[in-house]
């Protein structure tokens, strides 16, 4: 009976000890001295403790707090930066060779720590998990891994194709080749997707989290992920391929340094994706309006039966799409690159396939980091336009930021409506640091404002330089597809940089010969498809823009119009206004 009362007993006041272990050490051990000795043989316990985990899945936090011999504050380490830390900790090695070795090896391969986190079954295996993840705990803090990162070299590349054509897939298995999705995870994703009836799904929800894009199996919001090799950072931005949705692809296209047009080698799939009305040649176009300068053409599902690797639907797909991405502005010999490749598989991301003998060029991954490297100024204007807002103990923004760099407590002015803004904390790519470079990817919270009073589109600038905002310009315009004829007073909507405003096209000036750059002499009454103009244009409300020859980021533009893209342009000058 007075064990029993015991047992209870000492439980509550172990939970104290925890309580107050900072305060009360030497009396907290003093008054429980007695009880404390049952608690020695706890390690051992860990191997048993597991069981619960096993019933529960409610991650390390309980399992630590039932084994009660981490303390309150190793518990919180233990689960803060665990998903950061458990992608660094993942060494490729294990993973790879875990791929290639046959399942048998899994009960036994239970024990070395390497091979832990395959399946939880029996409590032992439960058990080496549980004591691997305590051996871990030191390890995966954030920031003592990341002095280096910001030596790395950023990059922000832009996954766009037709929809279906298999963006997500390649992105979520580039993020598992790299490490920074663990084995566990993903098969977590595939029991899901299976009760789903949509086992080749899984890879994509690595990238496409939220419910509805999982139910249905299309990326509405841009998905961001990052992923390191040995000299580049990458951040992948997953567009969405559905034509409801290319606004949403613009802003992401807006942030990227490079693209990847991924399109589907099925029979059926490429040729239409590629029709009038496929999405392929228009996110191309915008990818290039948005100022990519680099392509690869990833040729997807080459380990479809219908294609089966077969070099001459490559050589197809490939004839088909040159002279489009010629006339849209990309040089195939130099900026254009193809390569075949294998999503659902990952044959030719990250190693060469003996599938495919024909291509001798290097996979996807290795050949994003051969690329040449950008030159980017840090010490020019602070120019960061906004891709979106939200609250989270303050104003949190998140943007790339294009050109100059920021440091943590900076007095920035938001444009443009000229709020006095201070940089409370800096992350790029999720990790905290004091100062970011041009090119990177940045949450910023901000002080001396409220998340209502910020739209995507603004821009965040330092005061001795602020950009131009206005709402009149003159733009050199490209009408791409366009039934009827554009007169003055056509209304359309207007892409530039990440800011969607309502524009008027008020005056045409003139229009230029495409092959001798010529400009009329007189005014155009109409303009029409494939024919350029110089035209005046108003928008609804004020933007930030520069001209495309002082900023070419922020001087670019898309015009659509119901759900097309109908004219892309650039900014030649800001017109004052005139009250």
């Amino acid at each position: 009976m007075e064990q029993r009362d015991t047992a209870p007993d000492s439980w509550e006041q172990e939970d104290d000890v925890e309580a107050t272990i900072d305060g009360q050490l030497e009396s907290a051990f003093k008054t429980f001295n007695v009880n404390a000795k049952p608690f020695v043989p706890n390690v051992n316990a860990a191997e048993f403790v597991p069981t619960f985990v096993v019933k529960a899945p409610a991650g390390n936090v309980d399992s630590a707090v039932a084994a009660e011999k981490i303390t309150n504050m190793e518990v919180a380490e233990n689960t803060a930066p665990m998903e950061n830390g458990d992608a660094e900790m993942t060494s490729e090695e294990p993973w790879d060779q875990k791929e290639a070795e046959p399942n048998e090896d899994e009960p036994g391969g239970g024990c070395s720590g390497d091979h832990g986190p395959e399946g939880v079954t029996t409590a032992e295996e439960s058990g080496s998990e549980m004591m691997e993840e305590e051996e871990e705990t030191p390890v995966p803090k954030g920031p003592p891994t990341q002095p280096d990162a910001p030596k790395k070299e950023h990059i922000n590349v832009v996954f766009i194709g037709h929809v279906d054509a298999g963006k997500s897939t390649i992105g979520g298995q580039i993020m598992y080749l790299t490490g920074m999705v663990d084995k566990r995870t993903l098969e977590k994703y595939e029991r899901e997707a299976k009760e789903k009836n949509r086992e080749t799904w899984y890879l994509s929800w690595a990238l496409d989290t939220n419910q509805e894009e999982r139910d249905k199996g299309k990326t509405v919001e841009v998905g961001r992920a990052y992923f390191e090799t040995d000299k580049k950072h990458f951040t992948i931005l997953d567009a969405p391929g559905h034509k409801s949705f290319v606004p949403n692809m613009i802003g992401g296209a807006s942030q990227a340094d490079l693209a990847v047009l991924v399109i589907s080698a099925r029979k059926g799939e490429f040729e239409t994706g590629f029709e009038k009305g496929g999405q392929t040649r228009e996110h191309a176009m915008l990818a290039k309006t948005a100022g990519v300068k680099h392509l690869i053409v990833l040729v997807n599902k080459m380990d479809d039966p219908t294609v089966n690797w077969s070099l001459e639907r490559y050589e197809e797909c490939k004839e088909k799409l040159v002279p489009f991405l010629k006339k849209v502005g990309f040089n195939p010999k130099k900026d254009i690159h193809f390569m075949p490749c294998s999503g659902l598989t990952g044959a030719n991301l990250k190693e060469p396939t003996n599938m495919c003998s024909w291509y001798t060029g290097l996979p996807f991954i290795p050949h994003l980091d051969s690329l040449p490297s950008y030159n980017r100024s840090s010490d020019g204007p602070i120019r960061l336009p906004i891709v979106d807002k939200y609250k989270d103990m303050g104003t949190v923004i998140l943007g790339k930021l294009e050109s100059g760099s920021i440091s943590k407590a900076q007095q920035l002015i938001m444009m443009p409506n000229r709020h006095n803004v201070e940089v409370l904390s800096l992350l790029s790519d999720d990790v905290e640091t004091d100062d970011a470079g041009p090119g990177e990817n940045l949450k910023l919270r901000l002080k001396g404002i409220e998340e209502e009073e910020i739209l995507p589109g603004f821009i965040l600038c330092n005061a001795e330089n602020l950009c131009h905002s206005g709402r009149t310009f003159d733009a050199q315009i490209v009408i791409i597809e366009h039934k009827s004829i554009i007169c003055p007073g056509y209304n359309a909507v207007l892409h530039i940089h990440t800011c969607i405003e309502e524009v008027q096209i008020t005056a045409l000036i003139c229009l230029v010969d495409k092959k001798t750059g010529e400009k009329s002499p007189t005014r155009p009454r109409f303009v029409k498809q494939d024919q350029v103009c110089i035209a005046r244009l108003r928008t609804a409300g004020t933007i930030c823009l520069e001209t495309f020859k002082d900023f070419p980021q922020m001087g670019r533009f898309t015009l659509r119009d119901e759900g097309k893209t109908i004219a892309i342009g650039k900014v030649l000058k800001l017109v004052a206004e005139r009250d």
